[in-house]
């Protein structure tokens, strides 16, 4: 995929995105208010809170932690009690694979689809992204070993080889995932991996990271009380919440957040085949995605 191929979002269009995503939002908060389930909005989407009371002028998505147990709970919930007609609750598993490392909310009834995923027979949907958040072990021994399964967790569930952290990393992941080929072999490894990275409770921890949000993120390291609960900023117009300890999260994961970047990267980071807001991505399978040369 050519940057020519890119989808060509113009100011209009990527205001009708963030209003499609921000009604998403609206409806998961209603949901997870309904069920006591705890999340806040991480990454553009906090920053876009405090720095512009709303979206990031040029951001394309929202972007939310749940603590680990709401985020499995979640799991459960969703396909009980949502409007799955509308809403699908989308985590990679033994038949299906996203290319994600954690759960999305897609909506059913648009398209937005991903270059990265444009060869998948997916859900297309445009998507809510969710990220758990964990434990990080007080021990350093055990952190590394929690560390050593995150990034075994990413190779093979992602199914992809890192190319954004040095060759050898790239050359590695290359090399594993062309040992174990099968899916069946990869989501047991992933599966057994997850399993590992997981088992540090919170509350038996000083701190929590996010294993789910790729290797850069995956390195950092939050004291709890930053997540301990929530509070509530205005995000284009309506309360949401963010975490309690905001300003520390954000200056941990970004630096000075808010400062203005420059103007060159002030740009959508995702690279969209297709989008669509007012029909289902099953209209375009064959078309933009799926298509017959990938299968």
């Amino acid at each position: 995929m050519t940057e020519n191929e890119l989808y060509n979002f113009t100011d209009k269009t990527l205001r009708e995105v963030q209003l499609k995503g921000l009604e998403m939002l609206l409806y998961f908060k209603d949901f997870c208010d309904a069920n006591n389930l705890l999340f806040y909005l991480c990454g553009g989407c906090c920053i876009g809170a405090i720095r512009h009371k709303g979206f990031i002028p040029w951001d394309d998505d929202i972007d939310i932690f749940m603590p680990r147990d709401d985020y499995e709970r979640l799991a459960i919930l969703w396909n009980e009690k949502a409007d799955t007609n509308k809403y699908s609750y989308c985590r990679p598993s033994e038949k299906v694979n996203y290319r994600n490392l954690f759960a999305t909310i897609n909506d059913n009834n648009t398209t937005f689809i991903k270059t990265q995923q444009a060869d998948l027979d997916i859900n297309h949907g445009l998507v809510l992204d969710i990220l758990p958040l964990d434990g990080y072990p007080n021990s350093k021994i055990k952190r590394n070993i929690q560390f050593f399964w995150a990034l075994t967790y990413s190779i093979f569930c992602a199914q992809v080889a890192p190319t954004n952290h040095g060759k050898f990393i790239n050359v590695l992941g290359k090399a594993i995932l062309k040992t174990f080929k099968t899916q069946k072999v990869r989501y047991k490894i992933w599966n057994f991996a997850e399993k590992q990275m997981k088992k540090h409770k919170i509350s038996d921890c000083d701190n929590v990271t996010e294993l789910c949000s790729g290797i850069t993120y995956m390195k950092n390291k939050y004291p709890k009380n930053i997540f301990k609960e929530a509070t509530h900023k205005e995000f284009e117009g309506y309360n949401v919440p963010i975490p309690i300890g905001f300003d520390e999260y954000l200056k941990i994961a970004f630096g000075n957040y808010l400062e203005m970047p420059p103007k060159e990267k002030q740009y959508p980071h995702h690279y969209v085949v297709f989008c669509d807001l007012n029909n289902s991505y099953k209209k375009y399978k064959g078309k933009y995605y799926f298509k017959e040369e990938t299968k």
